[in-house]
């Protein structure tokens, strides 16, 4: 995760009630929360098969496991999130962070499939708090300088996601799959200390209700086209990233022999994505976020295509260099997208997450399936290709800014 440098600490805007010296510590122990919320989704998705027979449950139902897990997180994005514009912010994410952990010991000691399937809905529902935590830091520091935490942020938050992969697995070859959300409860555990005894408080003002939080939504979706529009472009990109990241590690056992330990590395390599983070932060704040956001699409369908080439040739290293740079390119899009959108409704900023989120996560989840289908029926080659079509698409989507005058 990257850190920030203490003479880059962003000064604190009036108001927030954090002292400019302790700011940069905050938003450092920020960025590490997300990325230890966000992983708890991934944890279980190589483990299933070691999981599944254990607890009785067929192979049919198996890939259930991760799918419960990533509903939840749906659910949560929607109905938890958006009450950041209504309940004080950090009882509520100690609220979600404290549920998660309780879910993971449960999930880690259960006997039952019934009980583990409740305690895997109820992790990803909970472990929203990381979209609670990423507008909370942006109100924390002036305009001028949001991007760029954002960035730091969102680095945190995307290499919990890649990292979540390899770990489970290597803790899983030495000490069996239950210590994989043994480890991660301690860690849930430790961070929500520490974020408990530095994170101020914030109440938003100006909500009248849960009720009235959740029909606004809609008025938000209505009245921002640039919300509809940043939402569809992290949509398909997240959805070429999840379809990327389904289907190469059995690209990467079929093509190449490689072991649960070298696909583990592999996804270890591909966490190298997340430095574009804070880069993409600063190219926010400079006003370059349009052409930016052109570049990363162009990137994420040429990585994309390349990868089908790569994967034939039998050049792995390749492979690991095209998957870094589409990873950069996904984090590229997310972070000048949410510095574009916080700037337009500042009190509503747990909503537009909630919204932005959900697009990009139903994106997510079509990527999945069309990766599983796609491998199926052609191979990397078909999922190369498919992946590299979606990436145009977006670019298409992009193009119609310009000619429209849109932004």
């Amino acid at each position: 995760m990257t850190s920030i440098d203490k003479d880059d600490a962003p000064a604190s805007p009036p108001g927030s009630g954090v002292a400019p010296q302790r700011l940069s510590l905050l938003l450092l122990i920020i960025s590490i929360a997300t990325g230890v919320l966000v992983a708890n989704l991934y944890y279980g998705q190589p483990l299933i098969g070691s999981i599944a027979p254990e607890l009785g449950i067929s192979i049919g139902v198996a890939g259930s496991i991760v799918s419960v897990t990533q509903i939840g997180y749906a659910v949560g994005l929607f109905f938890l999130v958006s009450l950041a514009d209504l309940v004080e912010n950090k009882r509520l994410v100690m609220l979600t962070m404290g549920v998660t952990t309780a879910a993971l010991v449960v999930t880690a000691s259960s006997g039952s499939a019934v009980i583990f399937f409740g305690a895997c809905f109820v992790i990803g529902l909970c472990s929203t708090g990381a979209q609670v935590l990423v507008p909370f830091a942006s109100h924390l520091v002036p305009e001028a300088q949001r991007g760029r935490t954002i960035g730091n942020v969102m680095s945190g938050l995307l290499t919990g996601i890649l990292l979540a992969r390899p770990l489970s697995l290597f803790v899983a070859s030495f000490a069996g799959w239950r210590a994989v959300f043994w480890m991660s409860a301690v860690l849930m555990l430790v961070i929500t200390g520490v974020l408990a005894s530095i994170m101020p408080a914030r109440q938003p003002t100006g909500a009248k209700g849960y009720g009235a939080i959740l029909k606004s939504m809609a008025v938000l979706i209505r009245d921002l086209p640039v919300l509809r529009r940043r939402a569809a472009y992290q949509s398909l990109m997240f959805g070429a990233f999840t379809m990327f990241w389904t289907a190469a590690p059995l690209m990467l056992a079929d093509r190449f022999g490689l072991s649960q330990q070298g696909i583990a590395l592999f996804a270890l390599a591909g966490a190298g994505g997340a430095v574009a983070a804070p880069i993409a932060g600063r190219l926010g704040d400079r006003g370059h976020a349009r052409i930016g956001t052109g570049v990363a699409m162009v990137m994420l369908s040429a990585c994309f295509f390349l990868t089908g080439w790569a994967a034939s040739a039998g050049a792995l290293i390749l492979l690991a260099i095209f998957a870094v740079l589409l990873d950069g390119a996904v984090q590229v899009n997310q972070i000048l997208s949410q510095r574009i959108l916080y700037v337009l409704a500042p009190e509503a900023r747990g909503r537009v997450t909630a919204i932005y989120m959900t697009g990009a996560f139903v994106g997510g989840a079509i990527g999945s399936t069309l990766a599983t289908q796609s491998y199926h029926l052609g191979g990397w080659t078909a999922t190369s290709l498919l992946g590299g079509v979606v990436g145009l698409v977006a670019l298409g989507l992009y193009a119609t800014e310009f000619i429209r005058g849109r932004g």
